[in-house]
């Protein structure tokens, strides 16, 4: 059986106690100078080594947790990590990852297709994780997540990371304060996806390259570059349907995240009911995802957000306060906030000096959402970004997504957790998913 690391320190130090052998060990293993000694710091497991993993570096410099491990179906990429944060183990296989008794907690950034079936696995193997954005390649996927703090009561992170961003907490806090009145429209918009993509020349998959594991779940297809291989933001695996439902959830789960921690706060634990709209789907290349959309999401109570890509946005104009890239507007009867990744921008100057003092309703504080993962992880408290909100806001963006392909207005039911009163909506809840890389493997 093996041993973890915090075991073999204590029990290094009582046999070179009970010995006489001269166990000359670093005082920054007990702590001492401040030092938080290795075993108490919390282990990562990096599963992926792609792009989205270069955050995971604020582990290595955070005091409280180390990286000792890594994994990637992709050899050289794994190999790079583990260059990059020193003496850490190695696996091609995130199962193999998982066993690895140092491993606390996983910090996951795989292609969105793998996100659930590798979380629930993580929950299983009693790991705590921090998943990336978007959540499930289903709406099936995202219920079933639930059971990883539900079944298995681990910490789960969401890695919409603008929660931890100062001025959108205090964005925030002054629509929950009521410093715009009452809530009478929702506008959330971000970048649209990509068309194009070639399905050929039909290349040999490199070696090196577990090509088999990198598809996982999704269905089995010819190797293309286009397919998996990184070439900025038109990377495949953000715009083909078998990996991910496209920008309208990879991006936008960050402005509808925003929405979601407003409507978590102000007693909305629940999602839209009514999606209607209309959007363009890239066709005639590989990526097969929304390119552009516009959709309007109306609440129980009435309250309606209107949900767009940033292309849409910006030349429908729908309000003064609609522009750039992306970003989250609440329009109140007393005013407006928007809140965004690079700021904030309110409709009156004196609404600025009420952001240090809002009121009373405060939203949970979090400077950098690793670290605050890292924290919970330790503190077995709930992180600032937790599943059931991400369950929630990644919801609405599938909802979304399926109204625009099934070409009506669908509807929701929060009490039955379903599509209603459309069968063949309601099947777009559920991809399939290939052998073996199930949500019980």
């Amino acid at each position: 059986m093996g041993m973890s690391r915090r075991s073999f320190l204590k029990n290094f130090a009582i046999i070179g106690a009970a010995t006489g052998f001269p166990t000359i060990v670093p005082s920054s293993v007990f702590g001492r100078n401040g030092m938080i000694p290795p075993s108490d710091r919390i282990g990562i497991g990096l599963i992926s080594c792609g792009s989205r993993s270069g955050a995971a570096i604020a582990y290595k410099e955070y005091a409280k947790s180390e990286i000792v491990a890594v994994c990637d179906p992709r050899t050289d990429r794994r190999l790079k990590k583990k260059a990059e944060y020193g003496n850490c183990a190695d696996f091609n296989d995130f199962r193999d990852l998982l066993a690895m008794p140092e491993v606390d907690a996983v910090h996951i950034s795989t292609a969105d297709h793998w996100h659930v079936p590798i979380s629930l696995a993580a929950a299983r193997a009693g790991k705590d994780m921090y998943t990336e954005k978007p959540l499930g390649k289903s709406i099936a996927q995202d219920l079933r997540a639930k059971e990883i703090v539900d079944k298995y009561n681990r910490i789960f992170q969401y890695g919409a990371q603008q929660r931890s961003m100062i001025q959108v907490r205090m964005g925030i806090e002054l629509v929950l304060n009521g410093h715009i009145g009452d809530v009478q429209q929702i506008y959330v918009w971000c970048p649209g996806g990509a068309a194009g993509g070639a399905r050929l020349p039909v290349l040999p998959v490199p070696e090196g390259f577990d090509y088999d594991l990198w598809l996982g779940p999704a269905p089995e297809m010819p190797f293309s570059h286009d397919r998996c291989l990184s070439d900025g933001g038109r990377t495949g695996i953000f715009h083909i349907y078998d990996y991910a439902i496209g920008f309208i959830a990879g991006w936008g789960a960050h402005p509808v995240d925003m929405m979601q921690w407003w409507a978590d706060n102000a007693g909305l634990q629940e999602i839209p009911e009514l999606y209607k709209g209309h959007g363009e789907l890239a066709i005639g290349g590989l990526f097969d995802t929304l390119t552009r959309w516009d959709v309007t999401c109306t609440f129980r109570n009435g309250l309606k957000m209107r949900f767009m890509d940033g292309s849409t946005a910006n030349h429908l104009k729908p309000h003064p306060g609609v522009s750039g890239g992306h970003g989250t507007l609440f329009v109140g009867t007393k005013g407006w906030v928007k809140v965004m990744r690079g700021g904030w921008q309110v409709s009156d100057e004196p609404l600025y000096r009420l952001g240090n003092n809002p009121g009373e309703k405060r939203l949970k504080v979090s400077t950098n959402q690793l670290e605050n993962f890292v924290d919970c992880v330790i503190s077995r408290e709930e992180p600032v970004d937790n599943l059931h909100s991400a369950v929630r806001s990644d919801i609405i963006c599938h909802l979304s997504d399926i109204c625009i392909r099934e070409g009506r207005p669908i509807k929701w039911s929060n009490e039955k957790e379903t599509i209603v009163d459309d069968l063949e909506a309601a099947k777009r809840m559920h991809v399939p998913l290939r052998e073996p890389y199930t949500l019980d493997m």
